[in-house]
């Protein structure tokens, strides 16, 4: 059975309000959630970017069973990565084990506020996989000083460090994330059903680790509505990692989706209140070996009659996958 969660979605709502949405998310009988970590939006019209793990650490109070995960964080240029670690130990002390660490190589769109530059794809997975070892040295209680190709840690120890082992996800696009991920990570993250991702993760040693996904939806009862709001805020869906981790701000995104058309957008996301349209677009996931799949309600002033009709008819449907 495939695990269904919800997204904190920080491109759209404020914090307190996230904070209010996932714990509807946990009332309603969501089995996990997720929350991005933005600087900026995708695009103007969503309208929101909180820090996302002060969301995070409000949520581990204002919830009780409901696991929390980034989905993801970059911990190599907004973040050191000795920070990183310092704050997923504390996330999993303030939630009490139900916190895990989902890592990735970014999107320019919210490393670029550093101003340290945007280097080409290779040279961020080497940065992802310095981080990721930084980190779990980190996790283990050691001392560390360390002096690599990217990052320098002097004389860093964790003080706080949780009795739970703390996991820790990778996102990924292609072979050599996959690689990657199936050699240091605990789970492996991706936002298409592409069973050759969890294929390559199974071969380089992710087999029988938890595989996640993500998916976004529009629900309304209005359909012709749901079109609109999920092409107002959520066009750049479409673009694909190549586009959507280089691109600079969301005037850049609207630039390079002001082709899309709303139909083109139902195509590729449910929208409305049909239960089966959403059943089958999670069926791929369940197919390619998703082990869990985050769902993402579009529009962040439209959670709560969302929650509401998941509760209701949208989670009983997707447990028989």
């Amino acid at each position: 059975m495939v695990r269904i969660g919800y997204t904190m979605m920080t491109e759209q709502a404020g914090p307190r309000e996230l904070v209010g949405h996932v714990v509807g998310a946990e009332r309603a009988g969501f089995d996990f959630s997720v929350t991005s970590d933005h600087y900026f939006p995708w695009l103007e019209s969503q309208g929101h970017a909180p820090y996302a793990w002060s969301v995070l650490g409000a949520a581990a109070q204002a919830t009780e069973r409901i696991p929390l995960m980034t989905y993801v964080t970059c911990p190599t240029t907004r973040y050191h990565p000795a920070v990183v670690a310092q704050k997923a130990a504390t996330m999993q002390l303030l939630s009490q084990g139900r916190f895990r660490l989902g890592l990735g190589s970014g999107e320019n769109l919210n490393e670029h506020v550093v101003g340290g530059g945007w280097p080409a794809a290779h040279v961020r997975l080497a940065m992802l996989e310095e981080a990721v070892e930084i980190i779990r040295a980190l996790f283990a209680g050691e001392n560390v000083n360390h002096h690599g190709v990217h990052f320098d840690v002097e004389n860093a120890t964790l003080w706080d460090l949780p009795e739970t082992p703390l996991p820790i996800g990778v996102a990924v696009s292609g072979d050599s994330s996959c690689e990657l991920a199936g050699r240091l990570a605990d789970l492996v993250i991706a936002t298409e059903p592409k069973p050759e991702l969890i294929s390559a993760f199974d071969h380089h040693g992710g087999a029988g680790k938890p595989k996640v996904g993500q998916l976004p939806i529009c629900c309304d009862t209005d359909r012709d509505a749901a079109i609109a709001r999920a092409h107002d805020q959520f066009r750049w869906f479409g673009c694909g990692w190549p586009v959507n981790s280089e691109l600079p701000g969301p005037a850049g995104f609207a630039g390079a989706t002001q082709f899309v058309r709303p139909e083109d957008v139902a195509q590729s996301i449910p929208c409305g209140d049909d239960v089966q349209a959403v059943v089958e677009a999670v069926r791929p996931y369940a197919e390619a070996g998703f082990t869990e799949v985050a769902l993402v309600q579009i529009g962040g002033e439209h959670q709560e009659p969302y929650l509401e009709w998941a509760e209701q008819k949208l989670l009983p449907a997707l447990r028989g996958l």
